[in-house]
């Protein structure tokens, strides 16, 4: 992935959550997504049941993603199966096309990414119900940040899983989508994720509050309150149209006057 923008830009990239970011924690799939592993877990791995509810959560809080906490336990399964039963049976139903979104991020100047711990039939389904598909150049998933974890599973082995909030996930991604963290602006749900966008040098900002967290330069209560809390993402591109409604103001001047 290459940063399109001239050197003297202040923003190049925008690096995006995806989950509970575009869309709201209140549309319930976090929730649908939680009670999906949970069940996983239950049926798949044969944790007892009253252990379940707590060992997810903990995990979750401890490691990023309650599969990666599981990986780290010794728990062997197969990612895609993994994925196939927790995310292929959301309700995306609840998603619908969004189009005031879609003409804020067209209308954004910059290199767009998603940045996700999910995989990346997840993204497309996401991507495609809410109308987006075509609004990023490019994505970074479950599958870009562990590339070997497929093969590994094959073989019979468990693997460390890399992902968010690790700081080496998020530099692994800054690697990946070739930009410079000064001149990318991070946008997450996720405390954790901000804390460690900022400790990786990113410009950041947390979305679905109404107060500033740790780690973060800006809030937003919507993804859709992007134009008015940063304007200085359109900025450049509003210089750069009134330079050239300016020399083309000239040109017809000089027409006339010749």
């Amino acid at each position: 992935m290459e940063g399109g923008r001239s050197e003297g830009s202040k923003y190049e990239c925008l690096l995006f959550d995806m989950d509970d970011t575009l869309y709201p924690l209140s549309l319930g799939i976090n929730f649908a997504c939680r009670k999906n592993i949970e069940e996983y877990m239950l049926h798949h791995m044969h944790i007892e049941e009253s252990e379940v509810p707590r060992l997810c959560l903990d995990l979750y809080k401890e490691y990023g993603t309650t599969m990666a906490g599981l990986k780290v336990m010794g728990y062997e399964f197969d990612n895609d199966e993994f994925h196939a039963y927790v995310h292929g049976r959301l309700p995306y139903d609840l998603l619908k096309p969004d189009p005031v979104l879609r003409n804020l991020l067209h209308s954004m100047p910059q290199q767009k990414i998603i940045f996700t711990n999910g995989d990346e039939a997840h993204v497309a389904q996401v991507l495609g119900r809410m109308g987006l598909e075509d609004c990023f150049n490019g994505v970074i998933c479950f599958e870009t940040l562990n590339p070997s974890s497929t093969e590994t599973m094959k073989n019979g082995n468990s693997t460390q899983i890399l992902c968010k909030p690790s700081v080496e996930a998020m530099e692994a991604a800054i690697r990946i989508a070739n930009v410079d963290p000064k001149k990318t602006i991070f946008f997450d749900d996720s405390v954790r994720n901000i804390a460690s966008g900022k400790a990786a040098g990113l410009h950041t900002v947390v979305v679905g509050r109404s107060s500033l967290v740790p780690g973060a330069d800006h809030v937003l209560n919507s993804i859709h309150n992007m134009k008015e809390a940063l304007p200085e993402i359109w900025e450049e591109e509003e210089e750069v149209e009134h330079l050239e409604q300016v020399i083309q103001s000239s040109a017809v001047e000089t027409v006339v006057l010749a």
